[in-house]
């Protein structure tokens, strides 16, 4: 009888650790989040530009200063509100980064979107993360003049682009948990003038 007790409180007592360790793990990082977010439209299609607040712990800027790559994905929803059925999903894209240090010329590069731009120091780089500039989020002809859209955008840093052993160490290791909140924005397409 003893023994089984024992046993029940310490299988309670290792899923309560668990599901704290999860719950604190699934949080995002208070400090960093999304400031701004700007939808604009030219003749070409729709543009994103947005300002993210986030700071590297020292465990992620050693990490980087020693030559390991950084990943960062920026990810953008928007939707049409229905009222008679779900919401439709018009747009659902990734913008990814990486941040590289070549410690044998001592030079600091940021890759994205098939570029990469040599850069002076590890802030220098991580201000084009934090500064997303002229993202092409959509065809013109894509939202209806007249309509309100709803959208959602976040920066994480993105474990999946380790490698495995890393992601091991990542997964188990909350500095490793560099993510802004949700980031909920609106906007409306200006109607057409006759």
């Amino acid at each position: 009888m003893q023994r089984t007790l024992v046993a029940r409180f310490l299988t309670l007592l290792l899923a309560t650790l668990l599901l704290t360790t999860f719950a604190v793990r699934g949080q995002a990082d208070s400090s960093a989040l999304v400031d701004d977010v700007v939808i604009t439209q030219n003749a070409d299609g729709w543009w994103l530009d947005a300002d993210i607040e986030f700071a590297l712990n020292p465990q992620l800027r050693e990490a980087a200063e020693r030559g390991l790559t950084l990943y960062f994905t920026a990810d953008l929803t928007i939707n049409q509100s229905r009222w008679w059925w779900f919401d439709r999903s018009l747009v659902n894209l990734e913008r990814s980064w990486s941040i590289s240090y070549n410690a044998l010329i001592r030079q600091w590069g940021v890759s994205g979107g098939g570029l990469t731009l040599p850069v002076a120091s590890l802030d220098e780089a991580l201000a084009l993360v934090r500064h997303i500039r002229g993202w092409h989020i959509a065809p013109a002809g894509t939202f209806e003049p007249g309509e309100t859209y709803q959208g959602q955008l976040r920066l994480r840093l993105d474990i999946s682009q380790l490698s495995r052993p890393l992601q091991v160490n990542a997964l188990n290791s909350s500095a490793w948990a560099v993510s802004t909140p949700w980031k909920r924005f609106a906007f409306t397409v200006d109607p057409e003038e006759p």
